[in-house]
């Protein structure tokens, strides 16, 4: 057994090692190049160091495009240096803890790399937190310095007037600094290294109550290996990050791509027609966004999207929920087959992913594990489920899997796996398929139901633009179905047609008794459905 172990870690370190290699990451012909880089991220952290490598190693490409222009590599790290620097005059250091609510744009990448070189703990605030959520987990997690962009100061005020406060991105005065003001004639050379590097806290979406905190302190060197096995991200090309920066795959991604000297374009306001405007203006290869952003962006129609020239997008990457087999078809019909989708959590990061070739041949399907992850099903009991088809519980570990909350709290582990927290099952090719949340499930008449596939059915129909089934209190049986759905432009509202479409495609038991039409579906702002929301509308008629 010790000998098959030694074996099999052998040969996934081979086999990262190839996926780096194939990337641009990891190449023998720069040797120096890269020890200066390991180096640097050793001494920085995994944002940092890489940006900082590059300025060092004369890389002088565009690092970053944002709504105010362009920052090169050496500027984006001299800009770092300085706010570093600002702060270590106002007595901040690796004892801080910093928090910073900023949407896509320079100063949130700033705010990370000067985070890093004072080996300060950064925590990344969700946009769409509301002020109890925010003051709930600022104190939780011990923020003593607060960064907001200006159009969050109602939520900044939230905060105790201890917390020292900064503005990011100003649009209208407030009484606290700016980060711009602050840096102004601060040094620019680079800070010695703090004795440990600093670590990105993220939060949970909060779903299902206050979000918890997930430190990712120590990360395997060939973690960026579970990202390049799949997906044929190259060195110096250009990433338009669409996808929020503080959520897990936007930052993951966004990392990604600085150590990959890539461009990466960020910009403030996602709207479907001037992300294809950003796309063809600056011949963008890889486009990161969350599903309900690909869905606006392919509801404009092909006509539209024809406008744009799209042609040099080799990669778009979609993560954070499930991919519906109609979205899948109609980008590779109007983009190309170029999309990538990944299933993973802020906790377990990468689980499985699933490339064009996948999505052809199983629509819907989340794909298979990279190289150095491993993915498994289990059932309540904890026994391992091997049958294919056969729903289980979702488990998952790689290096880049989180230790535990700040709280100190865990997720379930079973044989060194961790809970995604999610149900699915394998079908015959091992092609991993979700069925939703553990929790989702409906038990309706002595059968379960999971919403997933109602709801993929549903959204094939061209009369549905998005939908969503739960499960409410039923004297019967238990429970029954609810559709939630939203009506495409120039329908009208076919609830017997919904329901008979169903009937002619699934279980008797799996057509929805009420369907219920809504302007819009509530999302959290990585693109999440709040199904407790239409739960509570239930209650709360």
């Amino acid at each position: 057994m010790a000998l098959q172990r030694v074996a099999a870690q052998l040969s996934e370190t081979v086999g990262a090692l190839g996926a780096m290699r194939r990337a641009g990451l990891v190449s023998f012909g720069k040797l120096g190049h890269a020890a200066v880089t390991a180096k640097a991220a050793r001494a920085y952290g995994p944002l940092a160091g890489p940006i900082h490598a590059h300025a060092i190693n004369g890389i002088d490409r565009v690092a970053l495009i944002d709504d105010l222009g362009s920052l090169t590599y050496p500027e984006l790290d001299q800009q770092s240096n300085a706010l570093a620097r600002a702060w270590q005059e106002a007595g901040f250091d690796d004892t801080s803890v910093i928090a910073s609510i900023c949407r896509n744009s320079r100063w949130f990448v700033l705010v990370g790399l000067a985070s890093a070189k004072l080996g300060a703990r950064l925590v990344l605030m969700n946009t769409g937190f509301a002020a109890p959520q925010l003051a709930a987990v600022a104190e939780r997690e011990g923020v003593g310095v607060f960064v907001y962009d200006a159009e969050f100061a109602a939520l900044a005020a939230a905060l105790p007037a201890t917390t020292t406060k900064y503005v990011a991105w100003v649009e209208d005065p407030t009484d606290d600094p700016s980060l711009e003001h602050l840096i102004a004639g601060q040094p620019t050379n680079p800070l010695p290294p703090p004795a440990k590097a600093g670590v990105a806290t993220q939060l949970t979406s909060g779903t299902t109550g206050t979000p918890k905190g997930v430190p990712r302190a120590v990360v395997s060197p060939l973690a960026s290996a579970q990202i390049l096995d799949r997906i044929p991200l190259r060195t110096e090309q250009t990433m338009f990050a669409a996808a929020p920066v503080f959520h897990a795959t936007g930052l993951g991604l966004m990392v990604m791509g600085f150590a990959l000297r890539n461009t990466i374009v960020l910009t403030r306001r996602f709207e479907a027609r001037d992300a294809l405007r950003i796309i063809a203006e600056n011949r963008c290869d890889t486009v990161i966004v969350i599903p309900t952003m690909l869905q606006r962006i392919v509801d404009l129609g092909p006509d539209v999207i024809a406008e744009y020239d799209t042609s040099a997008l080799k990669v778009v990457f979609a993560a954070g929920s499930s991919i519906s087999p109609d979205l899948s078809r109609k980008t590779s019909e109007y983009l190309g087959e170029v999309l990538y989708n990944l299933y993973g959590s802020t906790e377990c990061a990468v689980v499985t992913v699933a490339t064009p070739a996948d999505l052809k041949r199983s629509p819907g399907t989340a794909g298979l594990a990279p190289v150095t992850c491993r993915v498994a099903l289990y059932d309540d009991a904890g026994t391992k489920i091997t049958e294919r088809g056969t729903v289980g519980r979702i488990f998952a570990a790689n290096g880049a899997s989180f230790a535990g909350y700040t709280d100190g709290r865990d997720k379930e582990r079973i044989d060194g796996l961790l809970s995604t927290g999610d149900l699915g099952h394998f079908d015959d090719n091992g092609m991993l398929f979700i069925e939703g949340r553990d929790d989702d499930m409906i038990v309706s008449g002595g059968e379960n139901v999971y919403p997933i596939e109602i709801e993929n059915l549903l959204a094939d129909r061209t009369d549905v633009l998005d939908v969503c089934v739960i499960g409410v209190p039923d004297p019967e049986f238990g429970q029954r179905l609810r559709a939630f759905v939203v009506v495409a432009p120039g329908f009208e509202p076919d609830p017997q047609g919904l329901k008979d479409h169903v009937k002619a495609h699934l279980a008797r038991y799996k057509v929805p008794r009420d369907v219920v039409f809504l302007d819009e579906l509530p999302r959290n702002t990585t693109g999440k459905l709040l199904r407790r929301v239409l739960v509570e509308m239930n209650e709360n008629p």
